[in-house]
């Protein structure tokens, strides 16, 4: 009898380019002795397969079990063929530019097979700084176009040698088809330029010069995957005292590299889940707790009770660390606010007067990605910073979109683009406040189009008119008159970019806190409550307004929106007050009840942000941020966790009207504690309690009134771990409680609200 066959062809949809998917197939299918091919597609994977049918039907099940690790199978599509081809082989064909979607998976860190490599004197690529497999190494930073091959990354100009050409042709080698495959003879190089006349050079090799300078207090620019890093030893007080003299200026924290999970263990706090972040294939930094009597110099992260700190992920990391080394400043390589630095001459030009030393090598990075952050919260990663490992993911909606952008906000910026049911989030840009940052929105989002194939119809962007990012969707719109553009709400987009990555559609309660966002009555909202779902919302609560005298200046100088709290609690007689805030700041109080009582350069606020700012100017002193959330976070790390009191609150009783939270009160509570002496600690604690308090009454105000259980909390002020756990226990079993995982609580998150609202309201328009 014959031996029957059938035929099938297979599409394989999700991130199946770059992570040795292929060559997978390519032994999967000849171990199972079936025929036929396999290529890339810029949708997807292609498999065209004959042979057995029930070996068929064991190829189909393996493609979902066995899986190389870091594919990401979205959807599986098989077509019946009747009429067989005769395949007398299985092979891998080149790739098909068929012009559709195809997700593209981001930069991995280096895999234990590379590494072993790496650290194996009789290996050819021992030592080598850029080895990599299918299962590791840069993605999305060198890609230039999909399909993803080596013609269409920065990889392109590197000709392999015949040794790495026959790994790249061999479908049983794990470098099959690694794109960014190289060796000491054919790939990248790396490549010294001393600065600084300071420091003893004896002529050696790159490498190991560079690791004499670091030892001796040397600060580099050491370029790696995403762009430029500025580094020096974070266990020496001078090299990062004049670090942070000469980048960042500012009292804001500096991330640290160790070697291993043992080092990290020996200055920070580490969970079990932190521990699987750490070690990851996408290697974030983690913020872990610090241990006392730390080694580390007290520069790195002063009046905070965390280390951002992360492990190496590039081979060149991990070569840098001697074993003297026990931690390594490694910050973003860029001036301040400005995006990192990716180029040799531009670091050059930007860095000079930071580093002693300029590490380059000569791989071009095409997309700049700074380091992602993250932390674990209640067993569970929470992400701050979304960027390097995580862009380009995909957040799934569970909904199909419109090709639509979300321009994000002014601040921590990100965009979205969204397509079929993805959300598509570019890397962290960051604050537009500067030509170099809007360059790099506008460079990333051209970018992110042309590999996704995306061509947006409907652009959403913030309510604030003189946000950069309202201004280029209008200038869009008078390019090309058939794009729509839709004005979203600050906060409305913070709760539904949180109710989007948990797939909520009903209404929910969402209470979005932050510093700043731009109400409908043209104040400053920050302390909201809304009810809400994608269509829209209603404002159903918020902090009572008070001046903020000086505007954005209000938010570097905190204590103008201290006197101003003061002033509205207690009227003029707050300068009697015998309180250390009162008596160092009773010049600057004159002009600033001049400018409150005759409305000069003020505006009302509702936010939570300047709350927090308001406390901390008040019992800590703190007159200027040297950046954004200083005064916040110095609250948040002295709150002592043992105590259960709080201040007290007044809600309003107008009937048909949002509820007024009036904080006079909770501030004039405050005060007295410090007439009595009571500690700071105690103080910022009680702060932190009123406000879970008063979080937990208006929500069940609010659900009184309209049944809803659902609570849904974003907004930069729930990245505050003290508050956040406040309120979730004050909240306990009475609520569904929703908070942000995959996308940042920040206004790194907002650009994904605005998006699913435009879409919303587009189809409420058409219907």
């Amino acid at each position: 009898m014959a031996n029957l066959k059938s035929r099938k062809e297979i599409k394989i949809t999700g991130i199946v380019q770059g992570v040795g998917f292929r060559p997978f197939v390519y032994n999967l299918a000849t171990s199972l002795g079936l025929k036929g091919y396999v290529l890339n597609s810029s949708e997807g994977v292609i498999i065209d397969v004959e042979g057995d049918p029930h070996k068929l039907d064991e190829f189909i099940s393996f493609l979902k079990s066995k899986a190389p690790s870091l594919s990401k199978i979205e959807n599986i599509e098989v077509a019946e063929r009747l009429s067989l081809c005769g395949y007398t082989s299985f092979e891998i064909r080149e790739s098909l530019p068929d012009g559709k979607f195809a997700l593209i998976s981001p930069d991995i860190a280096t895999c234990p097979d590379c590494l072993s490599e790496l650290l194996s004197p009789d290996d050819r690529r021992y030592q080598y700084p850029f080895t990599n497999c299918t299962n590791c190494g840069p993605r999305y930073s060198i890609i230039l176009d999909i399909p993803y091959d080596r013609p269409k990354t920065t990889m392109a100009k590197f000709k392999m040698c015949p040794d790495c050409e026959r790994e790249y042709h061999d479908p049983t080698n794990r470098r099959f088809h690694a794109q960014p495959n190289a060796c000491h003879v054919c790939g990248p190089q790396i490549k010294l330029k001393v600065q600084s006349s300071k420091f003893k050079v004896n002529e050696r090799e790159s490498l190991k010069t560079a690791i004499e300078l670091l030892k001796q207090g040397a600060i580099g620019a050491i370029k790696g995957l995403g762009g430029f890093h500025i580094a020096c030893d974070a266990t020496n007080d001078e090299a990062v005292k004049r670090l942070r003299e000469k980048k960042r200026k500012s009292n804001k924290p500096f991330a640290i590299m160790c070697p291993d999970i043992e080092t990290i263990k020996k200055i920070c706090n580490v969970s079990a889940q932190s521990e699987i972040l750490l070690s990851s294939e996408l290697k974030p930094i983690v913020l872990l707790p610090k241990l006392q009597n730390n080694i580390i110099s007290e520069y790195i992260a002063p009046d905070n009770n965390y280390f951002g700190v992360m492990l190496p992920y590039t081979p060149l990391h991990q070569l840098i660390f001697d074993p003297s080394f026990i931690a390594l400043v490694m910050t973003s390589g860029n001036l301040s606010e400005e995006p990192i630095v990716i180029d040799n001459d531009e670091a050059i030009e930007k860095l000079s007067d930071i580093a002693d030393f300029f590490l380059f090598h000569n791989r071009d990075i095409y997309m700049r990605v700074d380091d992602s952050i993250v932390r674990e919260y209640k067993g569970v990663k929470r992400v701050i910073r979304r960027s390097r490992g995580y862009v380009p993911y995909p957040i799934e909606l569970e909904i199909e979109m419109p090709e639509i952008l979300g321009c994000g906000g002014e601040l921590k910026n990100t965009f979205t683009l969204t397509k079929g049911h993805y959300a598509i989030m570019s890397q962290h840009i960051g604050d537009l406040e500067n030509y170099e940052a809007i360059e790099f929105f506008k460079e990333t989002l051209k970018n992110l189009k042309n590999s996704f194939r995306v061509e947006p119809t409907i652009i959403a962007h913030d309510l604030h008119p003189d946000y950069w990012t309202t201004k280029f969707a209008k200038e869009l719109k008078t390019h090309n008159s058939s794009l729509i553009t839709v004005p979203v709400q600050h906060h409305h987009a913070h709760i539904v970019s949180c109710m989007a990555e948990n797939h909520i559609r009903e209404k929910v309660i969402g209470i979005a806190w932050d510093g700043t966002g731009y109400g409908t009555d043209g104040a400053i909202w920050g302390g909201e409550f809304l009810i809400a779902d994608y269509k829209g919302f209603e404002r159903a609560g918020h902090l009572r307004y008070v001046l903020l005298p000086g505007g954005d200046k209000a938010i570097r100088e905190p204590y103008r929106i201290a006197l101003s709290h003061l002033y509205d609690a207690y009227g003029v007689a707050f300068l009697k007050l015998d309180i250390p805030f009162i008596n160092q700041n009773k010049d600057k109080a004159k002009i600033i009840l001049k400018m409150i009582d005759n409305r000069i350069n003020t505006v009302m606020t509702s936010s939570a942000g300047r709350l927090f700012d308001t406390v901390s100017s008040i019992i800590n002193g703190i007159d200027v941020v040297t950046f954004e959330g200083e005064a916040a976070i110095k609250l948040e790390m002295i709150a002592d966790k043992s105590v259960k009191d709080s201040y007290g609150y007044q809600l309003s009783a107008i009937s048909y009207q949002p509820l007024i939270i009036d904080t006079r009160i909770l501030i004039q509570g405050i005060v007295n504690d410090l007439l009595n002496g009571v500690d700071h600690t105690i103080i910022s604690a009680k702060f932190h309690n009123t406000l879970a308090e008063i979080i937990a009454e208006v929500c069940k105000k609010i659900k009184i009134d309209t049944g809803i259980d659902k609570v849904v909390l974003s907004g930069g002020c729930f990245q505050n771990i003290f508050l956040l756990d406040r309120t979730l226990d004050r909240l306990g079993n009475e609520f569904n409680t929703f908070i942000h995982k995959d996308v940042p609580t920040n206004d790194g998150g907002i650009s994904l609200g605005q998006a699913v609202i435009a879409s919303e309201k587009i189809k409420a328009v058409i219907s």
